[in-house]
């Protein structure tokens, strides 16, 4: 049960971080895990997985199998992503940690050993999977002829052009020899079972952490083009094997397939609708403006901000007091070197400069992994006298967002909301409190 709201009119940033609070608490592996658990089989079971919830996957589904039940396995997460009191003990299943957003050389590693354990199961045996954002940088196994550098380099323009998650999957899944449903195939004739947390725009398992297991209906060539579209250079070698389709994933209908299952056991829909109830608890109407927006998280700010003006200049389409809740997966074009911050910041700060101080509107965003970017922050908040107080220190909105430096804007003021690790990700987060 979540806990009551502050007043939002006496504490207007404690009841949007509550709002937040509630949303991450939904998502947690540990509430929703076990609905979605098989019996277990006749022969072993085998827990592979990847992703920034990949711990607490881990100790949800270590913590509900039978006791007496064999159970193994190895799951990748982000460094500091494991939860203490599983990293504290000795779990049936091994966690190991990389990097994210750009893969390391422990991706590498943990990639390689999953490959390895995925191979020689039996019709007898079930492999539980894990999938959770985060997925497509940790478990990273480059396709027969591409380094990791080249990986590395690849991911890293890909993360700076502005592409939408769903493109840059699209071309991790063709780079990669255990993503686009190749892991599922190699675990063949073994039965899959897929359990996954979704931090993507319209839910798609074959998106999420660039699908391991589910068929990939994309192509070699669409990944080009999206190479193309956002003038990435890429090595020849790779570039021919793309044109020539070797690179090529599996596809719907493919037998390797047949009898797995798949099951998000925890959405943005939901973590949005949770969050709507708290507010609605407390005695705020709330709307559910989407949990699929995508786009330039500046420019998504500013749409917010007129919508904000709108409920209070004309009562439409909402009245206040309301709060507007969406999610989804926004995006940062960078342009500029050395600025610091993430999807949530940059879209507060699009949002503040457009606000211009515009009394009775408070604005929280925040990534539920609690790290926007790469940064220590999980979002920020913005307030009516945001732009004032920023003026008060030196600070000029309109040149930090330029720079792509929002943490820079935010932090001084104190305005950063920091949570660590949350152990779970159902990504983008936004809040727009009309009073």
């Amino acid at each position: 049960m979540n806990p009551p709201l502050p007043d939002p009119k006496q504490d207007p940033r404690g009841f949007l971080r509550g709002l937040f609070d509630t949303a991450v608490r939904r998502a947690l592996p540990a509430l929703s895990t076990g609905a979605f658990l098989p019996p277990p089989p006749k022969g072993r079971t085998l827990v592979l997985g990847a992703g920034k919830a990949g711990g607490a996957m881990a100790a949800a589904v270590d913590a509900l199998w039978p006791a007496d039940a064999p159970l193994s396995g190895l799951v990748v997460t982000r460094y500091e992503h494991v939860p203490p009191d599983y990293k504290a003990k000795t779990g049936r299943i091994e966690v190991v940690e990389a990097a994210h957003p750009v893969p390391d050389a422990a991706g590498l590693a943990a990639a390689q050993r999953i490959f390895a354990m995925a191979q020689g199961l039996s019709a007898d045996d079930l492999v539980l999977c894990l999938i959770s954002g985060g997925g497509s940088a940790l478990l990273s196994l480059p396709a027969a002829g591409i380094t990791l550098d080249d990986k590395q380099a690849i991911n890293r323009a890909l993360l700076k052009s502005g592409a939408a998650i769903g493109e840059m999957n699209c071309v991790r899944k063709h780079l990669s020899a255990i993503k686009g449903g190749r892991l599922a195939a190699l675990c063949a004739p073994a039965k899959v079972v897929t359990l996954t947390i979704s931090d993507v725009p319209g839910d798609d398992p074959a998106v999420i952490a660039s699908g391991p297991t589910v068929p990939d209906a994309t192509s070699c060539a669409d990944a080009l083009a999206i190479l193309r579209r956002y003038g990435i250079e890429l090595p020849a070698a790779v570039r021919a094997a793309l044109e020539a389709g070797t690179l090529e994933t599996p596809k719907p209908g493919d037998a390797r397939f047949a009898g797995h299952a798949v099951h998000l056991i925890a959405t943005p829909q939901q973590s949005l609708e949770a969050a709507a109830e708290a507010a609605r608890a407390a005695g705020v109407p709330a709307y559910v403006l989407s949990d699929e927006i995508e786009g330039e998280s500046r420019v998504v700010g500013q749409v917010h901000a007129a919508l904000a003006r709108q409920v209070l200049r004309r009562g439409q389409p909402f009245t206040r007091p309301c709060v507007i809740l969406s999610g989804g997966e926004t995006t940062v074009t960078v342009k500029a070197k050395g600025g610091r911050g993430g999807r949530a910041t940059e879209f507060l700060l699009g949002a503040a400069i457009a606000l211009q101080g515009e009394p009775g509107v408070h604005v929280l965003a925040a990534d539920t992994d609690g790290i926007d970017g790469v940064e220590d922050n999980a979002g920020a908040i913005v307030t009516p006298d945001t732009l004032a107080r920023g003026v008060a220190l030196g600070l000029k909105a309109q040149e930090r967002l330029d720079a792509n430096d929002a943490y820079g804007f935010f932090a001084p003021l104190g305005d950063l909301v920091s949570t660590g690790p949350t152990y779970t990700n159902v990504n983008d987060f936004r809040a727009v409190l009309v009073l």
